[in-house]
């Protein structure tokens, strides 16, 4: 019989689906709860288990992970009568694994302390391949202790797990790392425009790019997605825009400058306007495009 612990995954998306699985694999129970049908049976066919409710799901767990969108999901789920610190045993370690903002864990870390539970927030990077090759990198907020407890179940999700000061503190890195992501993007984008307009080879020009200094796991991830302008979400732009917004209130708070963060935060917000937020992120090449004079 298994001594690992029993866990309780809430939010199955993109990202929480492939990242539920793992742990699967890794031996662990998990019975999950989210509002797609398809998701659950996903899980089901994985060999976990559909809970009909969050009070099912979390209930008879040891760990509770939620992977959902921003900071009012999470809050719907955490809190209330139907809720997560409702429901969830005394001594539960609760892991939030979503993009928000450091304020929201912060606020869920005493609410959960009242409630005699443990609480870390631990937001991921590298987006739905990393989620599914058990690749990504964790930043995790909250105590020592409590991280060393999740540090077993973290591998069998993650590659690179740092824990990174208290509460709130995984979310801070996290908006740091998408400023880098999407600046890093928007300069391939550009890029990837002018290796076309000057009539280069693209695919061999990129290679050697990544070969050298200007390589980045965000080339190497997203440049077949340059090549052949398939923009599937992987993780869309109506998310690297609500991250954007978290790091550029965060920056602001602490009296740290964004200047090149601001500028790609406002063609984040262009291209969203412009109906490509269910796109990946990697469709800020479209802006390029149109800006270029390009009808896409």
């Amino acid at each position: 019989m298994s001594t690992l612990p029993t866990v309780a995954w809430i939010g199955l998306g993109i990202m929480g689906s492939p990242m539920a699985e793992n742990l699967l694999k890794a031996g662990y129970s998990v019975s999950g709860f989210t509002l797609e049908r398809a998701k659950l049976d996903r899980l089901t066919a994985a060999g976990g288990r559909a809970a009909d409710s969050i009070a099912d799901a979390v209930r008879d767990a040891d760990v509770v992970i939620t992977m959902v969108p921003a900071s009012p999901q999470v809050e719907a789920i955490a809190y209330g009568p139907d809720g997560i610190l409702a429901h969830a045993r005394p001594g539960t370690l609760l892991i939030d694994m979503s993009s928000i903002t450091p304020r929201t864990s912060i606020e869920l870390a005493a609410a959960g302390l009242e409630k005699g539970l443990r609480v870390l927030d631990a937001p991921v990077s590298g987006g739905e391949a990393g989620a599914v090759e058990a690749a990504l990198s964790i930043m995790v907020g909250g105590e020592q202790a409590d991280f060393d407890s999740a540090l077993p179940l973290l591998e069998a999700v993650g590659r690179t797990i740092v824990r990174c000061g208290p509460h709130g503190s995984g979310q801070t890195v996290k908006a740091a790392n998408q400023l880098i992501v999407a600046i890093n993007i928007q300069a391939c984008a550009e890029a990837v425009v002018f290796l076309e307009r000057s009539g280069v080879d693209l695919r061999a020009a990129l290679d050697v790019l990544n070969g050298g200094l200007a390589g980045s796991t965000v080339l190497t991830r997203k440049k077949d997605n340059f090549l052949n302008r398939d923009f599937g979400p992987g993780f869309r732009i109506d998310l690297h825009h609500k991250d954007l917004g978290i790091v550029t209130d965060a920056a602001r708070a602490v009296g740290a400058p964004l200047p090149v963060g601001a500028v790609v935060t406002q063609l984040v917000a262009s291209l969203r306007a412009q109906g490509d937020g269910g796109l990946d992120h990697s469709a800020l090449l479209r802006s390029v495009e149109r800006l270029a004079g390009r009808q896409v």
